[in-house]
């Protein structure tokens, strides 16, 4: 580790604190005034953490040993705990205090257990409010409104440098109703549920997921859920992914062709195995996959192998593309089929995006056009907030960062059902609250 790394993480914890607006005089001769770490450095020797060397040099590119900085994370803590640092500078404090513990101790410096453990559990999350409209002519009620509050935590827990465990839990409530739903039918005031917990493995190239984790493969178009089971990574420009589990068909929202009939025989789940390559390098990413599901309700499907006998299979494969033009324009498309249906077999996706909201950078946006056809055979749950299963048709988007790590998003989906070429509708709308 550097200096020059150092100065950068100690000026976030010395420089928001110190008593005087301006740096002081910098009594290092290797720093001229120009430099661009001059305030930061001459700042840091005034609040005495960081001495340099008896030449008068700071020789900022020269690599410094875990305990030399010790002694500075030492000097830092020294600062922190007569008060004159905020909440943001403290957490910093706490984490270099964690990382270098050891060296801390050897110089007399107590750190607890907890300070140790200080960094190891993590924390992020969003709220959100949700407003849908959709119009469906097809359906009984062809306009349904929607609103939604939802509160998502994410927690990650270090167990060694190798592995983490991640979790997902989302509470959420329907403001219409003033009520949840517990995914079989019974309301209650909020839908509290763990969507995912897994142990993430990474050794080298290689990962590995083992749990309840989201779909490795084809999430957007195919599978916005999540995979009871394990899935191995492995590669650095081209990756090979292979993932099995049991995939859980009541998870579904969007396609009201499997909602109605799951749990018909008995088995609201499906054996799942996939493969997948996908490779990446520079402006292009390409990749093609295969997934094979087992489960009884594939034979109620409407439109599943109406010649000879139902089958309890999909055989879904998979190919996608996307080339990114410059920093702000990007082309992307996917397709699949499902080789066991007659039926609403096809789906496919292309899309032209322009920039994008970026949750940290106040006043960044993006707008995005697409044409959707999603067959409600292979693209059992897809993770459009527009188009839907079982509809084709045109979707634009836009969104924009209202405030740091304040997201708004707009979304317009027109087309038509496939099974009856009536109009389908939707207008979405999102704020998220990132943190």
């Amino acid at each position: 580790m550097k200096k020059t790394v150092i100065s950068a993480i100690t000026t976030a914890l010395v420089v928001g604190a110190a008593s005087t607006t301006f740096a002081a005089a910098n009594p290092f001769t290797d720093v001229p005034s120009d430099h661009w770490a001059y305030d930061a450095v001459s700042q840091l020797a005034a609040d005495g953490v960081i001495e340099g060397y008896g030449d008068t040099t700071f020789q900022g590119d020269k690599n410094i040993t875990r305990y030399e900085m010790a002694q500075m994370v030492a000097k830092a803590m020294a600062k922190s705990n007569s008060g004159n640092v905020n909440a943001a500078d403290k957490a910093l404090i706490d984490k270099l205090a964690a990382e270098f513990s050891d060296e801390l101790n050897n110089l007399g410096v107590r750190v607890s257990n907890l300070e140790r453990n200080a960094d190891k559990v993590k924390w992020n999350g969003e709220a959100r409010y949700t407003y849908t409209s959709t119009r469906d002519k097809s359906a009984t009620k062809d306009k349904v409104n929607d609103d939604e509050l939802l509160l998502r935590l994410e927690p990650s827990a270090e167990i060694n440098n190798h592995w983490h465990v991640n979790a997902r839990l989302d509470a959420s409530t329907d403001l219409a109703k003033d009520s949840g739903n517990d995914n079989h039918g019974s309301s209650q005031d909020t839908d509290v549920s763990l969507k995912r917990i897994y142990a993430d493995g990474q050794y080298g190239t290689t990962n590995i997921k083992l749990g309840k984790l989201p779909q490795q493969l084809d999430s957007d178009l195919l599978f916005d859920d999540e995979i009871s089971g394990a899935s191995v990574t492995t590669g650095k420009d081209l990756k090979v992914t292979l993932q099995g589990g049991r995939y859980d068909l009541t998870d579904d929202t969007n396609n009201t062709q499997v909602a109605n009939v799951v749990g018909a025989n008995g088995n609201d789940t499906a054996d799942m195995a996939s493969v997948g390559l996908q490779y990446g390098l520079g402006k292009l990413d390409m990749g093609a996959s295969y997934h094979h599901l087992t489960s009884d309700n594939f034979k109620n499907y409407v439109g599943y192998k109406t010649s000879g006998s139902a089958s309890d299979e999909a055989n879904i494969w998979a190919v996608n593309g996307k080339y990114t033009f410059d920093h702000n324009v990007s082309l992307g498309g996917t397709y699949a089929e499902n080789t066991e249906a007659d039926s609403y077999e096809k789906a496919g996706s292309v899309e032209l995006a322009y920039k994008g909201a970026q949750p940290e950078n106040q006043g960044t946006w993006g707008i995005y056009t697409a044409y959707r056809h999603l067959g409600q055979n292979v693209a059992l749950d897809p993770s459009y907030d527009g188009a839907w299963a079982g509809t084709k048709g045109w979707e634009v988007g836009t969104n924009y960062t209202l405030a740091k790590n304040t997201v708004a998003s707009l979304k317009y989906f027109n087309g038509e059902k496939l099974d009856n070429s009536k109009d389908a509708e939707k207008l979405f709308g999102r704020v998220e609250f990132k943190f």
